[in-house]
């Protein structure tokens, strides 16, 4: 096997782009190189290990088992790069660096053109790049080192590998049209700026839910099934806007945490209900690997986000 000593950061951030994009041209778009070079470099580099990192299936690059353990290790070394930067950056008291950050979708809709502009205006020399996903693809992107924060809300079983530090709490709520039938089953809950409804009286509508793989579905799940409750009319979707639009339109009812409500663009008729005992509440997090390094910037832009929510 060749000796891999000598192989640099670019190179292992050009590992890194072939297995997350698994094509060719992709990553190179991704790198600002032309696809010529990476598939030079790749070739060069698989000669020198004497190992083949990536088997071709069409035009896709799937990495080989000695392909997933130098793209986990090229990763973790990446990661540590960019603590390392970051840290002397500090040290030098010059804020210079870059803050890869993700978000879920929704959030990014009405958090980033608050946070973003303001962030930069204070913090000129931090590049940020953005990464858009649901909680178990940003998840996965904290560990493999590709983001330093990501934010979301809280999950149910926490990651021993992950940190988080609460923002907000919010509460999660029923969503259905306005004047729906429902309303008549709500009472008051002193708990609660909304009325409260079980959620046994869905058991007859459409329920318009988020994919598995996104948070807010992951709660809703946990949630039935400790109170026993299947809908048997489900719809999914991974838009959560589009959801709060089916629902005003009449087509079904739904779950939404109240953040989302108080940052939608327009003003949808919408009726919305507590639940749970007495209510149900989540809390918005910043998430972050354990024992990485925390620049000044990105604490800076954690607290931007806090004052936001």
């Amino acid at each position: 096997m060749g000796e891999v000593d000598n192989v640099d950061f670019r190179s292992l951030q050009y590992i890194v782009a072939i297995a997350e994009h698994q094509n060719l041209t992709k990553a190179a778009e991704a790198l600002y190189v032309g696809q010529p070079t990476l598939s030079k470099f790749l070739s060069g580099l698989e000669d020198e290990l004497g190992l083949k990192l990536f088997w071709k299936a069409g035009h896709k690059y799937m990495p080989t088992y000695a392909g997933e353990r130098y793209v986990a290790h090229a990763a973790e070394l990446l990661r540590m790069k960019r603590g390392l930067d970051a840290e002397m950056a500090d040290i030098l008291k010059r804020e210079v660096g870059e803050l890869r950050v993700a978000f879920a979708h929704m959030r990014c809709s009405y958090l980033l053109p608050e946070v973003l502009p303001a962030f930069q205006k204070k913090h000129p020399n931090v590049k940020v790049t953005l990464f858009e996903g649901n909680s178990n693809d940003n998840d996965r992107r904290l560990l493999d080192g590709q983001v330093e924060l990501a934010f979301y809300s809280m999950p149910s079983e926490a990651n021993p590998k992950i940190e988080y530090v609460p923002m907000a709490r919010e509460e999660l709520l029923i969503c259905t049209p306005k004047g729906h039938p429902l309303a008549s089953q709500a009472v008051p809950n002193p708990a609660s700026l909304y009325p409260k409804l079980d959620l046994s009286c869905l058991k007859n509508e459409r329920v318009l839910m988020m994919r598995p793989e996104q948070r807010t579905r992951q709660i809703m799940d946990a949630i039935l099934r400790e109170q026993h409750i299947q809908f048997d009319n489900v719809l999914c979707t991974s838009n959560i806007q589009a959801i709060m639009g089916l629902v005003s339109s009449g087509y079904g009812v739904s779950f939404v945490f109240d953040t989302h409500l108080r940052h939608r663009s327009e003003d949808l008729p919408l009726d919305c209900y507590s639940f749970g005992d007495p209510c149900t509440y989540s809390d918005f997090v910043a998430a972050r690997r354990k024992g990485g390094y925390l620049s000044r910037y990105a604490q800076a832009f954690i607290d931007m986000v806090r004052m936001s929510v």
